[in-house]
């Protein structure tokens, strides 16, 4: 970007420029400062609001990791357990690796064992990749929208605007229809434009944070669906059955 800038870009060009492989923060941030650019209006109201969808979006992200640890460090401890059985067993005098290697029996359970802690790893992975926001920031394009309107144009020239900075920014706004219920109660009504894209841009930056709260509070409970489903099966596989299945191959070369 400073490359750019001292090339004689504009910072909002230069932004764009960088953005096209850059995380939603930058791209959010190119595109504001484009439309600032492009309209003349100012740019600390679109950024303020995306700065709070933004952090509203990390603060899911803390809430979704705390969900997280929990179950994480007790499969952590699931996965251990079983050595600490094997190793336990081998103390005592049992051929636990020779039962699991030396029949078709052992071989399934390691297989099944494996699959199943593979299989629960995958799966936490899933459920907190859904419980994190990963979609377009919330209330951008009302923020962006209302920049351009305070900037003196008309409707269909903020939306072309518009438009052309998405498609160079690389930014999905995901709020169009909001956009046009916003702008068909003004035509109805004739409230104030701005008022009502503020009031729309805070409804969804507030609805955001709902739902991001509400996910990262049903991921809490949903994951511990891999661990009763998946890893305390693996444990009874990898670190009960083979001492077990040890001993009573043990017992029946004693009896003969």
């Amino acid at each position: 970007m400073a490359r750019a800038v001292s090339a004689g870009e504009r910072p909002g060009d230069a932004l764009a420029l960088v953005s096209v492989r850059a995380g939603p923060a930058v791209r959010t941030v190119a595109a504001a400062w484009q439309v600032a650019e492009a309209a003349g209006a100012a740019l600390s109201p679109v950024l303020r609001g995306a700065g709070a969808s933004l952090r509203d979006r990390a603060e899911t992200a803390r809430e979704v990791e705390a969900a997280l640890s929990g179950p994480r460090a007790t499969s952590r401890l699931m996965t251990a357990l079983p050595l600490v059985g094997l190793l336990m067993a081998a103390g005592l005098g049992i051929d636990v690796l020779g039962a699991i290697t030396g029949s078709l029996i052992g071989w399934g359970l390691l297989v099944a064992g494996v699959g199943l802690t593979f299989a629960g790893r995958a799966w936490m992975s899933r459920l907190v990749r859904s419980a994190t926001a990963t979609g377009p920031v919330a209330g951008i394009g009302l923020d962006l929208m209302g920049a351009a309107l305070a900037g003196g144009l008309s409707v269909p020239g903020a939306r072309r605007l518009i438009g052309e900075v998405r498609e160079r920014a690389g930014l999905d706004t995901g709020d169009d229809h909001v956009l046009d219920r916003v702008l068909r109660i003004e035509e109805r009504a004739g409230a104030p434009v701005a008022d009502l894209l503020a009031s729309a841009s805070r409804q969804e930056r507030r609805s955001a944070r709902v739902e991001g709260r509400a996910r990262a509070a049903t991921l809490a409970v949903r994951l511990l669906l891999p661990l009763g489903v998946c890893v305390l099966p693996a444990f009874l596989v990898l670190g009960v059955a083979p001492v077990i299945l040890a001993m009573i191959s043990s017992t029946v070369i004693g009896l003969r």
